[in-house]
């Protein structure tokens, strides 16, 4: 199964500003962090160039036209669904390099309790991305050595909330149209409606938004096949979202009844593990539509992983429900959860949307 690129969030503004804090930048590695953050983004800001006119260049490779047209009509048909298009995704970039940066996350080994970074203006956030790729090895051995259970995965896109003008980057590019699509959904959802200190709910948000306004969008080109592509791939988000769910709550149940017995937690995370494979293979697997699940590998409970894994996939079923209310239209599904949502800050978000739904 494909893992779902995560949306970044940087402050990259506070980055550039404190670039030139000499002092500053050699004794705190948070500074150096944030300042390094900030260098990059005006590496690829500098490095942009206009879709549109590349578009009539005709060297341009037939793929990459085709991608990018594909892009500049999702990004236009978001802005017709009310979405904060703004001038996101107008503009391309070429990194340079495979893997735009790591995000890393982090959890003790005996608690689903996810590390916290703290940011100016967005908050707190359950991971941090490194532009420079041996700073988060780096960090993630250190936090490992510790005693953490650590997960360091790639992300191809972020989203800067509208502090600059997004281009697309040429990480982004690759996969298969729907997926191409949805991110650009995905990424300005994130311009319209974001919630401080609230990451689980920004992203499943964003996950709703990205593939529900996908296959409006396709549905509209009157390419059916990959309506319901995104359509399917938004459902078997939802069965992924409740396999992590019962995951967790048979971990959480374990920690809470092992605390301070490391032998045990070692144990029950060992039959948490067969139990994941073992669901995932039987049940999990013959409900889902557009991933496949064959015979999977013995893997070992992972803490930061499943915390990573469900930033994405957090009570969606709250999130199609609302959808489903909102006469199962994404522009009124936006609209009403950003004015639902708004002055809201961490938990509170998905407080309001509970109690704006009809109890089950």
């Amino acid at each position: 199964m494909r893992v779902r690129r995560p949306a970044l969030v940087l402050l990259l503004l506070v980055g550039i500003l404190m670039a030139g804090y000499g002092t500053a930048y050699v004794a705190s590695p948070e500074v150096r962090f944030v300042s390094r953050a900030g260098m990059e983004e005006s590496r690829i800001l500098q490095g942009r160039r206009p879709i549109s006119k590349m578009l009539k260049d005709p060297k341009l490779d037939p793929d990459l036209r085709a991608r990018l047209q594909l892009v500049l009509d999702a990004r236009d048909f978001a802005a017709t669904l009310g979405f904060a298009a703004g001038k996101t995704y107008t503009q391309y970039a070429d990194v340079g390099r495979d893997t735009l940066l790591l995000v890393l996350s982090a959890s003790p080994p005996d608690c689903l309790c996810a590390y916290i970074w703290k940011y100016p203006i967005v908050g707190r956030l359950p991971y941090k991305g490194y532009f420079d790729l041996g700073a988060g090895r780096k960090a993630a051995a250190e936090l490992e050595a510790r005693g953490y259970d650590v997960y360091l995965r790639p992300s191809a896109a972020f989203s800067t909330l509208g502090w600059f003008q997004d281009p697309l980057l040429s990480t982004a590019v690759e996969g298969d149209t729907v997926e191409l699509a949805a991110t650009v959904f995905h990424e300005i959802a994130h311009n319209t409606l974001y919630v401080k200190s609230a990451t689980p709910f920004n992203e499943s948000f964003a996950q709703l938004a990205g593939y529900r306004a996908a296959e409006a969008f396709f549905r509209a080109r009157g390419d059916s096949a990959s309506a319901a592509h995104a359509a399917d791939r938004w459902l078997d988000e939802i069965v992924l979202g409740e396999f992590y769910d019962s995951l967790a709550a048979r971990l959480d149940t374990l920690y809470q009844r092992s605390r301070g017995d490391t032998a045990a937690v070692d144990a029950g995370r060992l039959d948490a593990a067969r139990w994941a494979r073992q669901e995932l293979e039987d049940s999990v697997g013959p409900k889902l539509r557009t991933y496949h699940v064959g015979r999977l590998p013995e893997r070992p409970v992972n803490n930061a992983r499943i915390i990573a894994a469900r930033i994405y996939r957090t009570r969606l079923a709250l999130f199609e429900q609302w959808y489903q209310q909102h006469g199962a239209d994404i522009a009124a599904s936006v609209a009403a959860m950003a004015q639902l949502e708004k002055g809201a800050e961490a938990d509170e978000a998905f407080e309001r949307l509970e109690q704006a739904l009809p109890a089950p």
